[in-house]
């Protein structure tokens, strides 16, 4: 498949001189993968990185020709959360409406896939909860610490976990602050896939082949519908449902699936 580059702002890395960006996008297909590069500092989020990572969300949101999006650090860690020597500095590493990062609070119509390998702690691991779908390299390490420095997990690590994983094991890791592994993840539901060590991002790539293949329009209406279902009751749910269910149904593509299913072929979506 062919790849476009796209960058944010250079700066420069003070140790080599060299240009450097802080996160950068690469189009594969019809998915971005979106990489937090500060390898020095662990993939640690700092106001540049939030303002960086808002933006290439909006770059996912408002190309058609992109129908998913996978997030991911480099240089084996996917991010280590808050960049404290910032956070000591006054920066704050949220986007106001936006949440941590310019993530965890944003609203999005497409998918993301958190790819992680290597450490995903405190508000890395809430930007991965963040996401629609995580893949973890099976040696990945997922932790909320915040308790063992006098804080808590505020970017959504306490409000979500609870939702993801039963109450007690959720409150284990909120409580004690301690890590699990990747292939733990995977066996407490919290990981689509498990896979080895440098593999998250092609089967991130492959799992959002998949997503590709179905009508974006329905993408978008499932994610909409499970947002406005979240802590609601059931009645008001299901009225939610009805008015997406109405309108996707007087759209193109959904003609198309059903016709595409009786000729036995495979469909043409428009986004339409």
């Amino acid at each position: 498949m062919a790849e476009t580059f796209v960058t944010g702002p250079l700066d420069t890395d003070r140790e080599t001189g060299r240009d450097a960006t802080d996160v950068h996008t690469r189009r594969t297909g019809t998915t971005l993968v979106i990489t937090i590069d500060r390898p020095r500092a662990r993939n640690s989020v700092n106001a540049k990185v939030a303002a960086l990572l808002a933006r290439a969300l909006d770059e996912l949101e408002a190309d058609p020709g992109l129908r998913a999006g996978v997030l991911t650090g480099a240089e084996g860690t996917f991010s280590a959360g808050m960049d404290l020597k910032a956070a000591l500095r006054g920066e704050s590493p949220e986007v106001p409406g936006r949440g941590f990062g310019g993530v965890t609070e944003a609203v999005r119509t497409k998918p993301l896939i958190a790819a992680v390998e290597g450490w995903a702690m405190g508000g890395g691991f809430e930007l991965a909860l963040a996401c629609d779908l995580i893949v973890a390299a099976r040696d990945a390490h997922f932790g909320l610490p915040e308790v063992k420095r006098g804080l808590i997990a505020a970017g959504g690590g306490v409000i979500r976990l609870p939702r993801r994983i039963p109450y007690h094991l959720a409150m284990e890791l909120l409580l004690t602050g301690d890590p699990v592994s990747g292939a733990r993840a995977g066996e407490l539901g919290l990981a689509n896939r498990v896979v080895p060590p440098g593999r998250a991002v092609p089967e991130a790539l492959l799992l959002a082949e998949r997503l590709a293949a179905n009508a974006p329009l329905a993408l978008t209406a499932v994610k909409s519908v499970v947002r406005a279902a979240d802590g609601t009751p059931e009645a008001d749910a299901f009225a939610a449902q009805r008015t997406m269910t109405s309108a996707l149904m007087a759209t193109a593509d959904a003609r198309e699936g059903m016709t595409a299913f009786a000729e036995r072929r495979s469909p043409l979506w428009t986004g339409r």
